[in-house]
Order: structure tokens, then sequence, then C-alpha cells
């Protein structure tokens, strides 16, 4: 099993102008300690579904992408995940490749329905119903895999979007394009997109039972599409609330046994290169031997 990272906080008791030197000892603290993916979100605002207010400082994730891979040369990047309503497609496609083609083919494309309705509002985004939300999200994934295929230019007719060419020059450094992670455990639609559209899903690791549930809705839907259950990899997002991953390989074990592959931890605190440093070395070591 694999340890990912998922950055969440963007304080510093430095302020503002110490976050760049912040997240280059991040990445370096990462690969050091064999972390395989670093992640950030794709928020504006600070997220208050968690205790947070929406005043906290928040970075706009695909520019803290591109600093961190300039500061890093294994792990992959990505957002975990992109709301589908934050940026029209194409030029999403055409973000991610720049991401993939600077990084030397370390991106991954993160993508969920969005949910912040208040940044939403705030900045003058729209924020369509929850069903118009998903459209979008099929229509994305469909647009960013035919924008992927050097063979297909021409252009996608869909509901919500039309684009007269889907060129898209320089190609993806990733073959066959960058790995697609769908985030999410809705079983009617999110997983059904899992298995139509994507490389790899993320689930919240609520408990091995739960996860063990979705996936075999996950596996059930791969039937109904005729898609490999196998070519999917299967990834956690697990919290601890005491932030020090005590008896965090226990805990994994149980996710391995399902076929989990990828573990991901967020810091809890404000300096996150040193919270990498102290627990997430040590469970990344730990957890490697489970398989």
């Amino acid at each position: 099993m694999r340890l990912g990272v998922h950055i969440t906080r963007f304080n510093h008791t430095d302020g503002p102008a110490a976050l760049g030197p912040e997240l280059a000892t991040v990445g370096a603290a990462a690969e050091a300690a064999g972390v395989s993916r670093l992640s950030v979100m794709d928020h504006y605002f600070q997220m208050e579904a968690y205790g947070l207010t929406a005043t906290e400082p928040m970075l706009e994730g695909y520019t803290t992408l591109g600093y961190l891979a300039a500061h890093t040369s294994t792990t992959q990047l990505g957002l975990l995940v992109t709301g589908v309503t934050y940026r029209h497609p194409g030029l999403l496609a055409k973000i991610v490749t720049s991401l993939d083609v600077l990084s030397g083919g370390r991106a991954f494309l993160g993508a969920g329905a969005a949910w912040y309705e208040r940044e939403h509002t705030a900045l003058g985004v729209p924020f369509p119903p929850v069903a118009e939300r998903f459209e979008r999200l099929e229509e994305t994934l469909r647009i960013c895999r035919q924008m992927w295929d050097p063979q297909n230019n021409g252009p996608f007719e869909g509901k919500h979007y039309q684009l007269a060419e889907t060129l898209n020059v320089p190609a993806p450094v990733s073959t066959p394009h960058p790995e697609i992670m769908i985030g999410g455990g809705g079983e009617k639609k999110t997983l059904r997109l899992v298995a139509q559209y994507a490389d790899a899903c993320n689930l919240f690791g609520s408990s091995p039972a739960e996860v063990g549930h979705k996936l075999n809705v996950l596996r059930d839907h791969c039937e109904d599409v005729g898609r490999d259950y196998a070519a999917i990899r299967k990834t956690v997002l697990y919290i601890d609330p005491s932030g020090v991953l005590d008896g965090f390989p226990e805990a994994m074990a149980g996710y391995a046994a399902l076929g989990i592959d990828e573990a991901i931890v967020a810091p809890p605190e404000d300096a996150p290169a040193q919270w990498i440093e102290r627990h997430a070395a040590p469970a990344a070591r730990a957890v490697a031997e489970l398989g």
C-alpha cells in the first residue's frame, strides 16, 4: 500500500509570504518520506463544513500544483478533487495537460460534482442543481478523454458544452493520459461514472465494512458497462482526528485486504512539512509492508 498526502491548510504563523517556502519544504519532505501523491483542494474559501471559517487562507489549486511541480520530482500531483463547475472542461483539460508536461508526466485529474455553494455564490460562479452538475461532470470527463486523444481533434457536441475543436498541443507526457480519479462514493451516479470513465476512485475511509460495500457497488457497475474492475485503482481518504497516525498501519490492514492500494492522509496543523517528517514518513514505511 502507498501513502498520499493531502494539504488542506494554508495558515502560517509568519503570514502569506511564508507559504511558498513552506510548500517547497512540503515537497522535499514528501519525497524523502516516500509519499506517492501530493494533492491540494479545489476551493476558493476554506471549508466551513469541517469546522473552519471561510475567511481562513486558501490558495488556488492549480497554481499551487504548478509551484509544487517545480519543487518535486517523483510524486503525483493533482487536486482532490476538481469541482466541475469551476473551469470550462476544455480549459481544464489544457490546464491538467500543462501540469503533466511541466512535471514530467506526474499530473492526475481528480474530478467531482462540486458542492460548496457559498464560494460559488460569493464569486459569481454558477451553481446548478445537483443533477445538472453530474451531467456536466460526465461531459467534462468525455471532453478530457477526447482532448487527450491525439487522433481526435474534432468537435464535441454535448447538452451543456459545445467545442468546435478539441485540439490540445502539446499532448500529455503521461501515457495514455493523466490518471482520471473520481472522488466520492455516491452509488447511483458517482460510482457509475468511475466504472465508465475513471482510472482510479477515491472513497472516504469511514470503515472497511463501508468501503467494502462501495467497492461491491463499483464492481456491479463495472459488470454493467463491461469494464475490468481490477483496472481501476482504489484509494481512500483517511482522516485521523489525533493527527499523529497512531495505529495507522493496523487501521489500514483492513482496507488493504479489500484491494485499496493507496491511503491519503491530511496534515491537521499549520506546519505540514514538519508533520510529514514526524508522522507521514514512518506511516509510509509501515503501510508499504502491507503489500
